[in-house]
């Protein structure tokens, strides 16, 4: 297991917010954590710890130049994601990003937009291609969501759809958007279904705030699985320590 830290990025400041509240109408979002440092602070900190897989996320517009500024802080030991494109993942790529990370350029009005995916892929490659795969629960099936968590689409995530979408990426990256931001517990039926079927480097996000949690994800994950923590750490206002983690995730 790999700890692949975050800094999420609203209006040009790093924050925590909560899953699926970020409205496109006033960029308005329900904030757990708004950071007094920068987005180069974090990106320091999680080069200090040799974390690398971490991932820049803009939560809407605004957040380019502060994205900026973390990539080239540490080039090469990050990802990035949010509105990226085909045509503009290149240049995230050129300011240090080690991947850039895709939703709703892929996954668009609803549906796997193949032709968008193998446009990226001609673009960029595949290894340098994260797939955000986050989603939410609905009755007893797990569905993509897209556009910061707002939108549902019609694609499950099932052994088949995992073993198809790894052909184009190199990672999945998978929030658990109805637990998100909630520092309830993290879903371990998804977990165990991503273990069980994942083909390829994951990394789940969503609930963790114990470090209690590292060991039955590690099971239930058959310690395939990769984590991100962000509204539980002491680095954005939480109770867990954020060296603890970085230690558990290194044994």
């Amino acid at each position: 297991m790999n700890f692949k830290p975050c800094i999420d990025l609203h209006q040009g400041k790093v924050k925590q917010i909560v899953g699926a509240t970020l409205r496109d109408s006033d960029n308005y979002a329900k904030t757990n954590f708004e950071s007094p440092h920068s987005p180069e602070y974090y990106a320091r900190l999680y080069q200090r710890d040799n974390l690398r897989g971490g991932h820049v996320i803009m939560l809407g517009p605004g957040n380019e130049e502060a994205a900026r500024d973390a990539l080239q802080t540490w080039p090469g030991g990050l990802q990035i994601g949010g509105g990226i494109r085909h045509d503009n993942a290149q240049t995230y790529l050129d300011w240090g990003a080690s991947h850039v990370i895709m939703t709703s350029f892929i996954f668009h009005d609803g549906h796997l937009n193949t032709a968008n995916l193998k446009k990226t892929v001609q673009a960029i490659g595949k290894e340098r291609l994260v797939l955000d795969l986050s989603c939410m629960k609905i009755d007893a099936t797990y569905y993509i969501v897209t556009n910061r968590w707002q939108n549902v689409t019609t694609l499950a995530i099932t052994q088949e759809t995992l073993e198809y979408l790894s052909q184009y990426c190199d990672e999945f990256l998978i929030h658990a958007a109805h637990v998100e931001g909630k520092m309830a517990g993290p879903d371990y039926e998804l977990i165990s279904l991503l273990g069980n079927n994942s083909p390829i480097t994951t990394t789940y996000a969503g609930g963790v705030h114990t470090l209690e949690d590292l060991t039955h994800i590690r099971k239930k994950g058959k310690n395939r699985i990769d984590i991100t923590i962000g509204s539980a750490l002491d680095i954005f206002g939480g109770p867990l320590p954020y060296t603890d983690i970085v230690a558990a995730t290194k044994e």
